[in-house]
């Protein structure tokens, strides 16, 4: 870090001084997608040494699935690697053996490894960059700013939203792509160094244990909930409508491998359930179903306005989420008064915790064991010892418990007595 500055005038925060990082040392390796260069790069990966470096490109936004499009791989002693999984991904089973073991370093590590784990790549040991830099407190932990900040480094950027689906992949987007990994292991190496001075390494490591354990998370129910300004729905009848065009859309983008919002936009999803046109000339006026692809899909969408209109009163969705979880904390004070008490003392406790060790809140305990925990309330007596239990039942790590385990204990029982300190005044 920079010296402080020597006047009252001068920034609290300067932009670090950065030398631009415009292409991989050794170039940009040629892309891989035979069994034979697999085997090649899967020996060199074997040879090398000390963590591997590893990023891969989706074509989110194009694509319905998350598969990887582009894997870039890069280890001390082996060099940098760009795999193309598509065409034949089964002849990966060398580079998956040699990456089995050694420690992967990993940047959003939730974005990467479920598409790694669907082509049979197994992480045993995980350090994961961006949550280290959510550890530490810092304001920004995208890759560009922390590569800028630990090594002084300026990346390129540009291309990471691209249709990675693309073939050829144009040189500048590989560029970009091996640049994703070129100093990955010695941002790693920085961000450890960072965590230990903080006395945070250890936390660290629980975090990066507890990724590659969890269960995947179950199925959303009611996704179509999550059509945008579907508020500005007014009927039942008219949601049951965005509901089987949303169903349609779903079902035609999954078969096509394309992003639904370019099957059908959702504003269009939510423009027909309105206005309910009862046959193709009325449909094809509104807007975007009039140009030529949405006319050739004509039928579909009417198809589906169609069983909406056919649905019984009795079956039609409900205007309010019917599904798994809490009710918004907005209605808590209505439907359970004494776990709205109970999150006013909580959230203040966290929120203290928080700041006093430099973490975000959500990294100190995941917002929905908090909001359980509000919800049910533990049983009397309320101890430290009960809350512990409790947390670890709900997933918190060792080192969060700590933390929390004693401060949340004293919100729970300030929340407990009667009079007005248990409304949070």
């Amino acid at each position: 870090m920079n010296d402080p500055a020597p006047d009252d005038t001068a920034p609290d925060d300067p932009t670090p001084e950065v030398t631009p990082l415009l292409q991989p040392a050794d170039g940009v390796p040629p892309v891989l997608a035979t069994a034979a260069e697999f085997a090649d790069a899967a020996a060199a990966l074997a040879a090398g040494s000390g963590p591997i470096a590893i990023d891969t490109e989706r074509a989110s936004g194009y694509r319905y699935s998350q598969r990887a499009y582009l894997i870039q791989i890069k280890r001390h002693g082996s060099g940098s690697f760009l795999l193309d999984p598509i065409g034949d991904p089964d002849a990966l089973a060398p580079v998956i053996d040699a990456l089995r073991g050694p420690e992967w370093v990993l940047h959003a590590a939730d974005q990467d490894l479920p598409c790694l784990r669907e082509l049979g790549f197994e992480c045993v040991e995980l350090y994961d960059t961006e949550l280290a830099g959510r550890l530490l407190g810092l304001a920004k932990v995208n890759l560009a700013a922390m590569v800028a900040e630990f090594l002084g480094l300026g990346l390129l950027k540009g291309h990471g939203a691209a249709d990675w689906s693309r073939r050829p992949l144009p040189d500048e987007w590989l560029n970009y792509a091996a640049l994703d990994v070129e100093v990955l292991v010695e941002l790693r190496d920085a961000m450890d160094a960072a965590l230990a001075a903080a006395g945070k390494d250890g936390w660290a490591r629980e975090e990066f244990a507890y990724i590659l354990s969890r269960p995947p998370a179950p199925p959303r129910t009611d996704r179509w909930r999550k059509t945008s300004n579907i508020h500005t729905v007014k009927s039942t009848r008219a949601l049951a409508a965005v509901r089987e065009l949303w169903t349609a859309r779903e079902e035609l983008a999954q078969r096509r491998d394309v992003a639904p919002g370019r099957v059908l936009p959702d504003t269009a999803i939510v423009n027909a359930a309105t206005v309910n046109p009862e046959s193709i000339a009325e449909l094809t006026k509104l807007p975007v179903f009039g140009g030529p692809r949405q006319r050739r899909q004509a039928g579909i969408w009417l198809s589906a306005l169609q069983r909406a209109r056919e649905i019984p009163d009795s079956k039609l969705p409900s205007r309010k989420t019917t599904g798994p979880g809490l009710p918004p904390v907005s209605r808590w004070d209505q439907r359970n008064p004494e776990a709205a008490a109970r999150l006013q003392t909580v959230r203040p406790a966290l929120k203290e915790i928080a700041e006093t060790h430099t973490l975000p809140m959500e990294n100190l305990l995941a917002p929905d064991v908090v909001r359980q925990l509000c919800w049910d309330g533990l049983p009397e007596p309320i101890t430290a010892a009960a809350l512990d239990a409790h947390l670890a039942a709900a997933g918190a790590r060792v080192w969060q418990r700590t933390l929390c385990a004693e401060p949340l204990t004293q919100a729970l029982l300030e929340a407990a007595r009667p009079g007005p300190t248990a409304a949070g005044e």
